[in-house]
């Protein structure tokens, strides 16, 4: 008995491979991918850059959440890589919001608040609910963190989202809205770097072993 209980005392990281883990990681896709389809027709209806961020942010949570799920149990320096790529595509999506906001102050549109107020909203209580989820779980490898990370960050952008509504509704300009997705998308850098951090690290302790 004692030899399987010491196993667990090894300083490994949480991968991922437990039934209850899986099933909740199916939850939160479709809950995010479901997010993404509100969002993206409701930032196109409302004219509002911090929505389209966001949906983007779900978009990009469904598909990263689908590939932790895919890598789940496979050998640590197959999942580093995977999470080097979740870390790519999240810069490049920071990259992504960062220019398209920036060709919107040129084209400046004041965004529908109440669109703007009512699926931030909406979206926060579904990242509220993916986070309460995770949390048993947030302390993982970098697969398994990132997913923590990337639903945090959300809870985070989806109160801002808010927050620009209430004042793109009380200056009637689109400014704070504008500042919301730019701000986001540093969201999404900082995230992207901790993330290839970890991943990096990760690759390096494997070739480290293998050599």
């Amino acid at each position: 008995m004692g030899a399987g209980h010491h196993h667990h005392d090894h300083e490994t990281a949480f991968d991922g491979m437990e039934p209850a883990y899986r099933r909740v990681l199916w939850i939160v896709i479709s809950i995010n991918a479901a997010m993404f389809v509100i969002e993206v027709a409701a930032g196109s209806l409302a004219g509002s850059q911090a929505l389209k961020a966001d949906a983007l942010d779900f978009l990009g949570d469904s598909l990263t959440y689908g590939l932790s799920l895919a890598v789940l149990g496979m050998p640590l320096a197959r999942r580093a890589l995977v999470a080097l790529l979740k870390g790519l595509s999240l810069a490049a999506m920071g990259v992504w919001v960062l220019g398209t906001t920036v060709w919107q102050i040129f084209v400046l549109g004041v965004p529908q608040a109440e669109v703007m107020g009512a699926v931030g909203f909406l979206a926060l209580m579904a990242n509220v609910a993916s986070v309460i989820l995770l949390m048993r779980w947030r302390e993982g490898d970098a697969n398994v963190r990132s997913v923590w990370l990337c639903s945090r960050n959300d809870a985070v952008g989806n109160v801002a989202v808010i927050a620009a509504a209430g004042l793109v509704a009380l200056t009637n300009t689109a400014w704070p809205d504008l500042i919301v997705a730019a701000l986001m998308a540093g969201l999404f850098l900082s995230s992207a770097v901790q993330i290839l951090r970890r991943a990096t690290a990760e690759r390096q302790s494997v070739l480290r072993d293998a050599s």
